[in-house]
């Protein structure tokens, strides 16, 4: 596909948090990642507004277990409370995605440069990513690298269907959208033979709008376009 990138995330601990568990201080993770949490990844591995990032699929490839641990969290009312949080645990994803240039920001129609992006985006992904990569939570250090999607043998591979129940896809925000409201998007979860196939963002139909906010404005005064980022760099520079 156009400008799209593969690689795989891994780490010890996953939480990709439902929020239903967060009610009562605690935390439970998700069986697996959402769009929104893998889009974060990609993301950190390279991110610019002109740019919008689209998760195509995500290959589950370890068993999914879990483990809880006692965390004490700080309380409103002032000291520590411990809370129980249930974390993913040896978690392994190999990831196809790819970009799209974000029409809403006809501010920075400057910076649609698709070559020099795609090249930035897999040079940022060659060391690992322009910022730390974290799976779901801070304290879930992930780390990334790139591969063929499709290769390896995944623990679910000839699984058929598991169904995963009703989750959040992700969240749709203004300069994304051009609605001036924050939305979240949720879907029903199917994952086949290990493979997850998400929807695209647009294409979700159980959106609620959580509440009203406006885009961030940007131009040439807050954002260096991908020719001054790629020359910056040199021949053989690094992100």
């Amino acid at each position: 596909m156009r400008n799209s990138v593969e690689f795989k995330v891994y780490g010890d601990y996953a939480l990709f948090t439902d929020p239903l568990t967060k009610l009562g201080g605690e935390k439970l993770s998700y069986q697996v990642p959402t769009y929104q949490a893998i889009k974060g990844i990609v993301e950190s591995i390279y991110w610019k507004p002109t740019l919008i990032m689209v998760i195509d699929k995500i290959r589950v490839m370890k068993a999914i277990r879990m483990e809880s641990k006692g965390i004490r969290t700080i309380d409103y009312s002032g000291g520590n409370t411990l809370a129980n949080y249930t974390y993913l645990k040896d978690v392994e994803y190999q990831v196809r995605a790819h970009f799209v240039f974000n029409m809403n920001r006809p501010d920075l129609e400057f910076d649609r440069n698709e070559h020099k992006h795609h090249n930035i985006l897999k040079r940022s992904l060659q060391v690992g990513g322009r910022r730390d990569i974290f799976l779901g939570a801070r304290e879930c250090q992930g780390y990334v690298e790139p591969c063929v999607f499709g290769e390896g043998e995944s623990f679910y591979g000839g699984y058929g269907d598991i169904h995963l129940g009703h989750m959040v896809h992700g969240i749709n925000y203004p300069d994304e959208t051009g609605r001036e409201q924050l939305e979240v998007r949720l879907w029903n979860a199917v994952m086949k033979d290990g493979v997850i196939t998400f929807p695209r963002p647009e294409a979700c139909t159980q959106v609620r709008t959580i509440s009203d906010m406006k885009p961030k404005h940007f131009d040439h005064t807050n954002v260096e376009s991908a020719d001054q980022l790629l020359a910056s760099w040199g021949e053989e520079g690094n992100p």
